[in-house]
């Protein structure tokens, strides 16, 4: 009998070794390796927003319900849920794909031509792709708008959701599994390794260390050098003069693109706002008799300042800050404006 218990003993300890030596032999490192499993593995501490599954009703599905669509399955039965905002839906402002060429770099003309080539909009928001993976959020001039309502979101990605929830989808807040369903639908598009414009020989370097399991600070170090932390934010002011403008003469080429792939992604057909755009002669004759005033319809006043929302009008405009549009990018959009309003 005790020969029959120490056969199973060692069994049991055969397969327990095999299951963890199966587990190290198949995490390998490769383009399409998250990230964080990456960091893990070096050594790094996870960050604070893991998704809570073991609360009822939470999925990824229901997540990305709700960042797609703004509504979800109710987990309490009775059909969906209440839609979070009537106004607004998260890829109104957010990407949810890569939307820079370089992840640690601040460029937006680099990001215009980049979500061109990808067919994407030019938004005012930070793609949401890879938000796991940032420590901070609502940076730089944000306290400047919303005031301590920035302070817990700062390093806090729940509250930073909730404070878009609420503020700038003017919606109404997030419950707790859908908050958790958010959070694990954002970790199905958390960073790769392949987006991290890795050298060959720092590729190599990585796989190295984890496959010998070695605690690395300055490997992460690395890796964490690759990309963002947090999106920086920088409120501009409208020219001094609406007339001169940002004193540049601008590409009409370039800002064609902006007007096709951000004026228009809000504006036409009336999407999200009631001003409503097309590539007409009428729209854009509009906007260039506008540009030079002191007025909220000028392009000048609402992109340096978006519009608040007011009541029975909750929809507003958010701006765009000068890691989002330079002042030469406006320069191009006008030009743009002023010589295709008088082509058509």
């Amino acid at each position: 009998m005790k020969n029959y218990w120490y056969i199973i003993i060692g069994i049991a300890a055969f397969v327990l070794f095999a299951g963890v030596a199966n587990e190290k032999e198949n995490f390998a490192v490769d383009e399409m390796t998250s990230v964080s499993e990456v960091l893990k593995k070096l050594g790094d501490k996870p960050v604070p927003h893991q998704a809570n599954f073991s609360i009822n009703g939470v999925s990824a599905e229901a997540g990305a319900d709700l960042v797609l669509r703004g509504i979800a399955k109710d987990p309490k039965g009775g059909g969906e849920t209440k839609k979070q905002s009537k106004h607004f839906v998260c890829t109104s402002c957010h990407n949810m794909e890569r939307e820079d060429p370089d992840l640690s770099v601040v460029d937006p003309q680099a990001r215009l031509t980049f979500v061109e080539e990808k067919g994407l909009p030019f938004l005012q928001g930070t793609t949401l792709y890879g938000a796991v993976n940032r420590t901070s959020f609502y940076n730089g001039d944000y306290e400047k708008k919303y005031g301590a309502l920035v302070e817990p979101a700062r390093d806090n990605l729940r509250e930073a959701i909730q404070l878009c929830a609420v503020e700038c989808s003017q919606g109404r807040k997030l419950e707790s599994w859908e908050m958790e369903s958010v959070l694990a639908y954002l970790w199905t598009i958390d960073l790769k390794m392949g987006d991290l414009l890795l050298s060959d020989m720092e590729m190599t370097s990585i796989q190295n260390k984890v496959k010998s399991e070695t605690k690395d600070t300055s490997t992460v170090n690395l890796i964490k050098s690759k990309y963002l932390s947090g999106a920086p934010a920088t409120f501009v002011d409208a020219p001094t003069d609406r007339k001169m403008g940002y004193t540049r003469t601008g590409d009409p080429d370039n800002g064609k693109l902006i007007y096709e792939l951000s004026c228009l992604h809000c504006h036409k057909n009336e999407r999200y706002s009631f001003l409503n755009l097309d590539e007409s002669k009428f729209s854009l004759k509009f906007l260039e008799n506008y540009f030079p005033k002191y007025s909220e319809l000028s392009v000048y006043h609402v992109a340096r300042y978006g519009t608040k929302p007011h009541p029975g009008k909750r929809a507003y405009m958010p701006h765009y800050t000068e890691e989002k549009m330079s002042n030469e990018m406006m320069e191009d959009l006008r030009t743009y404006v002023q010589q295709a309003g008088k082509n058509n």
